[in-house]
């Protein structure tokens, strides 16, 4: 962004952030700065950064020293001066100097805020901590043009300019995390630091480290070496699909891995701490500790052998023995190391998905329900988590665990981590207990977040920027005595499908940045309109410092109505993105140059073949969407459903499935409408009689996530809409174990009938089968276009 430019428009707006752009394309906020600060106001003018311009501090504060020296590697880096940084009194005279001041504003200041005054002449920070200096430092940096995050062969000599501005801002939440799994693939120390950069530049306060699961313990412990000589290593099985991985088998050598030794540990602690990020590490008990068992088997309930898992298994039973007490002598030890390294006031223990099976059967695991009076294995969990928190406040911390701690009773100084939804939030927050939210549905990034037919392998389910963006960490179900017990929201990057650090950018960034505002920016004042034109700005900073982020924000949907009156389908076409031209195709082939741009619905009266996508500067950037489209006799036709669909998933309401559109692989893509329990059963209404000879339709497999083919689909026609004529009753033989998921269709070809009427049933198999893991509960069926000719 040139400066003239930027000064041109930031005189245009003499306002602050919270107003938000409320969908006025006209109104940009003009720093782009991301998280969007709690009071921006622009003014005439810029300060110059020259050669002489010096950085002002009070040389006997370490945070201020810090600061200013991040604030003048960067502008080095990227070929500005090397400001040169000197001490200061507060009577002297400071003219065409960046000041950096830290001091008591009377409670005026928010922990963690910041104000910044730029003038002509001068630039102040002012800050009551070190933390307020350092995100200060970053909205400088933002208020400076893209290129200030270039790295490499910088251009010397140019004019760096900071458009006039008073900035005021402060968090909303204390916490506000990123969470890197490196048990399930290995990142190097390099990486983690360039993780802990990013989630710092957006002013992100909180790495959650998962040092520790079933794929591998990560960390040197000098007590327990074979935690890392074992633990550390498993067999390579990259080349396979992570859910059909072989265990290791007798005579093979385990490869693949990889571990921190405390030595970097401690670099790396340092490192954040410069950033004023906190580190919260993971040790993994009592499941997701098969790694432990596999290098110390005598902590196990049966004896072992166990081996490091090489993919995924289910479910986790192999489980620390919590009737040994051998086991919290070992975990006390490694906690203590651990403790050591890591100064966080936290330290997380996970207790998450225990399958108590192996407890159920183990004579130390009863004996210990017994002699401690519990009810059950959920409450010789409590047991096992109390002990462990017990020990934990001992060395004056506390203890984070996932939601499942609640399971049997909370811990009494426990912090829940909500991952299942919000209800574990929830009842933490009752009970009076802090909780960080980080559901599933708003807050795991290993999902996809653009079409899987275009993206990256992933796990699973569909989180867009625009999803993340929308959530509120505070749930409405609080009193606002109880809300004080939210801390923040975490996203979560679980590793499954993550293998290089590339790929982990790839799916973190940009759903950081849309998580980093959701968890610092004043609720009333987020707008998802300002977000996606400041991400304009920032996507050109994230080009410049060479993140591989995401390009699914620039995926564009496809949507289709009919419009009575023309008597058309409607296409319609949007994205995440705003300013970027749409450029697309009705005839299948790729747009280019001289393709229409998207300015609004564009209607159709046949079958075509979509193609569409987003040209800044005249270049495709993400992917093509392609998507044939049918204009068939259904299309005009009014449906009315004898068994309503889930309203979780209702496609584009009733005419979804006559809408033209066929579904992707993706079950969330928009154009699947989902049935729990339910048979699908829909009449169709033509409107006058007409001659049908065919129709069809397709349903989804996708069986781990609960989603399974219909017993049987049955079409009829009619006259009338009461007597019926059933033409076709189609099963079909496939096997629906595969966990790869798969679209099936049914149709029936038949002689020229004439009729008014279709009906379509689909015979939901009401539960999921005995081998599947939700055997007996409620399972779905998936459709997608009726298709009639």
């Amino acid at each position: 962004m040139k400066t003239k430019s930027l000064l041109l428009i930031a005189l245009a707006i003499v306002a602050t952030l919270t107003a938000g752009a409320k969908e006025k394309k006209d109104v940009t906020p003009a720093t782009g700065i991301v998280p969007a600060p709690v009071k921006v106001t622009m003014k005439k003018g810029s300060f110059q950064i020259g050669e002489s311009t010096p950085l002002v501090i009070n040389d006997r504060d370490t945070d201020l020293k810090n600061c200013a020296r991040i604030f003048a590697d960067q502008l080095e880096a990227a070929g500005g001066p090397r400001l040169a940084v000197r001490g200061s009194t507060d009577n002297m005279p400071l003219p065409g100097a960046i000041i950096f001041e830290k001091k008591k504003a009377n409670g005026k200041i928010p922990k963690e805020g910041y104000k910044i005054v730029v003038n002509k002449d001068e630039v102040r920070i002012t800050a009551e901590d070190g933390p307020g200096l350092f995100y200060a430092t970053q909205t400088l940096f933002q208020l400076l043009p893209p290129d200030i995050c270039k790295l490499s062969k910088p251009a010397r000599g140019r004019i760096w300019e900071i458009p006039c501005t008073e900035i005021f801002d402060y968090p909303r939440y204390p916490y506000r995390g990123m969470h890197l799994d490196v048990s399930r693939h290995f990142f190097p120390k390099e990486f983690v630091k360039r993780y802990i950069d990013l989630l710092s530049m957006y002013k992100m306060n909180t790495f959650h480290w998962h040092l520790t699961d079933e794929n591998g313990w990560r960390i040197e412990i000098k007590k327990y070496p074979k935690l890392t000589t074992i633990g550390a290593w498993r067999v390579d099985r990259e080349n396979l699909p992570w859910l059909e991985r072989p265990l290791q088998q007798p005579g093979e050598k385990a490869t693949y891995g990889g571990f921190y030794t405390q030595d970097e540990v401690r670099e790396i602690v340092q490192y954040a701490a410069s950033r004023y990020v906190t580190i919260i590490p993971e040790i993994e008990m009592p499941a997701h500790s098969v790694e432990v068992l596999a290098a110390y088997p005598q902590f196990s309930c049966t004896g072992g052998p166990y081996t490091v898992l090489p993919g995924s298994y289910w479910p986790n039973s192999a489980l620390l023995c919590a009737g040994n007490d051998s086991v919290f002598t070992f975990l006390e030890d490694v906690l203590t190391e651990v403790m050591d390294l890591f100064p966080s006031p936290y330290i997380h223990i996970g207790g998450d998905e225990a399958d108590k099976s192996e407890w159920e059967k183990c004579p130390k695991c009863q004996a210990r329900i017994q002699s401690e009076n519990l009810k059950d294995e959920k409450e010789l969990q409590s047991y096992f988590i109390k002990r462990i928190e017990k020990f934990i406040v001992s060395k004056n911390r506390k203890m984070i665990g996932w939601d499942e701690i609640l399971e049997g009773g909370l811990a009494p100084e426990a912090t829940v981590m909500s991952w299942q939804g919000v209800e574990g939030g929830i009842a933490a927050a009752r009970q009076g207990h802090d909780a960080i939210m980080t559901p599933a549905p708003y807050c795991y990034f290993n999902r996809y977040q653009g079409d899987p037919v275009m993206e990256p392998k992933a796990i699973g389910g569909y989180l867009t920027l625009k999803k993340v963006y929308s959530y509120e960490p505070t749930p409405n179900e609080l009193t606002p005595e109880e809300a004080k017990h939210i801390l923040g929201a975490q996203g979560n990057l679980w590793a499954e499908y993550i293998s290089t650090p590339q790929m982990a950018e790839f799916m973190a960034v940009p759903r950081m940045l849309a998580l980093a505002e959701v968890d610092w920016s004043p609720a009333v004042s987020r707008d998802w309109t300002s977000f996606r034109y400041r991400m304009e700005d920032q996507f050109k900073r994230l080009d410049n410092l060479g993140v591989n982020y995401s390009h699914g924000s620039f995926q564009v949907d496809v949507t289709s109505h009919y419009d009575k009156k023309k008597k058309m389908l409607m296409i319609g076409m949007e994205s995440e993105q705003l300013n970027v031209p749409i450029r697309y195709t009705l005839n299948g082939n790729d747009p280019d140059q001289q393709s229409p741009v998207y300015t609004g619905p564009v209607g159709v009266n046949k079958n075509c073949y979509i193609k569409a996508g987003h040209y800044p500067d005249g270049v495709l950037k993400g992917t093509l969407t392609e998507l044939p489209l049918m204009y068939h006799k259904a299309v005009p036709a009014k449906v009315t459903y004898v068994q309503p669909y889930s309203y979780r998933y209702p496609s584009s309401g009733d005419n979804a499935l006559i809408n033209g559109v066929r579904g992707s692989v993706n079950f969330h893509d928009g154009n699947w409408q989902g049935f729990l329990g339910n048979d699908l059963e829909i009449i169709i209404d033509l409107g006058k009689r007409d001659t049908v000879k065919s129709i069809s339709t397709t349903f989804l497999l996708n069986s781990p996530s609960w989603i399974f083919l219909p017993e049987y689909v049955e079409f009829a026609l009619s006259a009338d809409g009461k007597h019926w004529h059933s033409i076709n009753e189609e099963r079909v033989n496939v096997n629906q174990q595969q966990k790869e998921p798969a679209i099936q269709p049914y149709s029936h070809l038949f002689p020229p009938t004439p009729a008014r009427y279709i009906r379509v049933i689909a015979k939901n198999p009401g539960t999921c089968p005995e081998w599947h893991d939700g055997k007996g509960q409620a399972c779905w069926i998936f459709a997608d276009e009726i298709v009639v000719y």
